[in-house]
Order: structure tokens, then sequence, then C-alpha cells
């Protein structure tokens, strides 16, 4: 990944406690309802200021260094206790006491891809989750968000674990696309943050697949492949992106409070890899004596990527370098044939381009059952 979009793990939520809201009928479903509250505490306090030092950290978590990794345990503890839960709620059904111990519950959300979260001077907005599967799917995202952050602590030293981990976060978000949000009642629709969208959570899936390409091409890239082929996977990338783009601007009919700094987070990574599929195919024709064609693509390309502005400065940075890199190999060709070779230029409708392919899907999400058996006073 050569930007990044950080923060989709942020998502916050004030303190659940099950066994107020569920009268238990014996201390068995009650010890099960307190201990599924402290395993929900556990995820409250992701992101809060925490006063745990890195050693208590690490003995609470069996030894597990990364902070990353030991909020990852957290959710991956509490969610076999919510689905056991949500088991024993579907066998009661539709009981008007059980919709109102739900209610009880008053469970609140808060949204990392609501363009008011970025700007909230009280704090950020809370959306009241009106059923358990809605419970279930926000925890669920923030599960395939903290894969996505470990895949990011861990690029820089192990690139074929780090696409494992996006792989990963991608297989739970087409979890949540799947299994989970087809169970939300559609009524609540509106009232429901982007996390809650199914065309949000398919975007994330595609977003996360193309980032785990984008670390397998950076491996093929070490490993001396050679262009064509790391041309085919750059726009390989770009295709995964441009689904991406379409399907969240599908989403925005269901939701309108999407932060742009999403979309215009896939849009930049888009230009970016289609910059560098570009370059390599360049290289290729170049290599093949096509040097006119070679220079047609680099002038299209780097035309077409002025148009585009990205918002951080970061990504205007890589941007740049990216850019400024392929105008110098476009001088040089262009110096190149002036003197030696004297092709010509081939019109817009003759370039040739790339032909992306995929090489990434989604490790498949497996929910971890616990059943263990609640009786309620009903």
């Amino acid at each position: 990944m050569m930007i990044n979009f950080q923060g989709l793990s942020k998502q916050k939520s004030p303190q659940v406690l099950f066994e107020d809201a569920f009268p238990a009928s014996d201390p068995g479903t009650l010890e099960q309802l307190k201990e599924l509250s402290s395993r929900r505490r556990a995820i409250e306090s992701i992101n809060q200021n925490s006063f745990v030092t890195e050693a208590i950290a690490r003995e609470m978590s069996g030894g597990l260094t990364s902070r990353c990794e030991q909020n990852i345990q957290k959710v991956e503890q509490y969610l076999p206790l919510l689905g056991n839960l949500i088991h024993h709620v579907n066998l009661v059904g539709d009981n008007p006491k059980m919709v109102r111990w739900i209610s009880d519950l008053k469970i609140r959300w808060s949204s990392a891809l609501t363009s008011s979260s970025f700007f909230q001077l009280n704090g950020p907005k809370l959306y009241q989750m009106d059923n358990l599967h809605s419970e279930h799917a926000m925890t669920l995202f923030v599960l395939g968000a903290l894969f996505r952050d470990r895949a990011l602590e861990v690029l820089s030293t192990d690139l074929v674990q780090s696409a494992s981990f996006l792989r990963k976060a991608a297989g739970v978000y087409h979890h949540i696309t799947h299994d989970v949000l087809p169970c939300l009642r559609p009524a609540s629709a509106q009232e429901r943050p982007p996390e809650g969208v199914i065309s949000v959570s398919t975007a994330i899936t595609l977003v996360c697949l193309a980032e785990a390409q984008a670390v397998s091409v950076r491996k093929a890239e070490q490993k001396g492949n050679t262009g064509g082929l790391l041309a085919k996977l750059h726009y390989g990338v770009c295709k995964f992106l441009e689904e991406a783009i379409h399907t969240l601007h599908s989403a925005t009919k269901q939701c309108k409070d999407i932060s742009s700094c999403l979309m215009d987070y896939i849009t930049t990574s888009k230009m970016l890899h289609e910059l560098l599929s570009y370059k390599y195919l360049a290289d290729s024709l170049k290599i093949e004596g096509q040097i006119g064609s070679s220079i047609g693509v680099l002038r299209h390309v780097i035309q077409n990527a002025e148009k585009h502005i990205p918002r951080e400065e970061s990504w205007r940075l890589v941007y740049k370098q990216v850019i400024d890199d392929l105008t110098g190999r476009l001088r040089k060709y262009e110096h190149e044939n002036e003197f030696v070779w004297h092709e010509k230029i081939p019109t817009h409708d003759e370039l040739p381009v790339p032909q992306g392919v995929k090489i990434v899907s989604p490790i498949p999400y497996q929910p971890q059952k616990w059943e263990r058996t609640l009786v309620f006073k009903i």
C-alpha cells in the first residue's frame, strides 16, 4: 500500500450491561450474561485512553506484544458469546418481552465513515442499534478494520503476512455483507451508520482485496518479475478499486453522510496503481522496440493523472513523486527517440492498454461458535 486511509477501527460505543436487561432464570445464565458484558467492556476500551501499561496488557493477552493483536483477541473473545446470545434470542422469536429487553440494552455505536465524525465538537454521533444483529455487524466491522491495521504493522517486515491479514479483513467484510447485514430489518435502514449498509461493506471488501494485491505486487517487484507481469498486476489493483468506487457511489443513495475522504482515498489509490501499470507497460514496449508506443502511453497517463489532486498532503507527496518519476522517463524516451529511433507516436486510440489480472481472494471468515444454554424469565 502506497498511501493509507486510517481510522476504520475508530468506532466507539458506550457501556452495555446484558445482565441488567435480560432477566436470568438461573445462576449459570446470569454468569454468562456478566461475562458477555465483561468481554464487551474490553472492546469499549479499544478506542479510549488506556492507563494499562504495556507489560500488564501483554500479560492479560497471554503474551501478545502488539496492541493491535491484543485488540483483535478482545473482539474474537466477545463474538462467540454474542453469537450464542443471538441464537437463544432467535429461539424466542418476536416475543414482546424480548423486543423490550433488547431495546433496554440501549446499544449505540459511532461511525468511522461519516463525514460528520471528523467534525463533532461534543463527541461523535451515536447511532441507536435496535437489534443484536446490528451489534454483531458493528463488532465484526471493527474486527475487519483491526486485521487491516495489523497488515500495516507488519508491512515493512513481512509482505506475505501483511497480504494475508488484508485477505482476512476482506473475508470478514464479505461475511458481514452476505451473512449478517441481510438479517437487519429494512425499516430501520435510514437510521444505520455507513457500517450497516451492505454496499459499504462490499466496497470495503474490494478495497482490502486491492490493498492485498498491491502488497503482493510489491513482493513480485522485489523478486524482479518482468514489467509486463507487473503492469497486469498493478492494473488488477485498479480493477478492484474501480468496482469499489462504483459500489460506494450506489451506497450514497442509502447513506448520505459517507466521508468523502474514503472516496478520495480509493480514487487516489486507483490512479497511483494506474500510473505504475502504465510505467511497466511503457518499459515493456521499449524493450520490445516500440518506443513510440512507450512514449504515447506515458504521455496519456501523465496527462490524465494531472487532472486529479489528492486531498491529503501525504497522498499528494506520493502522487507527485510517481508523476515526477514517469515524467523523467518520458523525457528520456523522447530524447532517445528524437536522436536515435525517429518513431512515430501513435494516436490515443492506437495505444495499447494494460490487461488487469486479479490474483487475490478473501480468506473466508469462520465464526467461532460457543453453545451454552441461556434461560430467561419469559
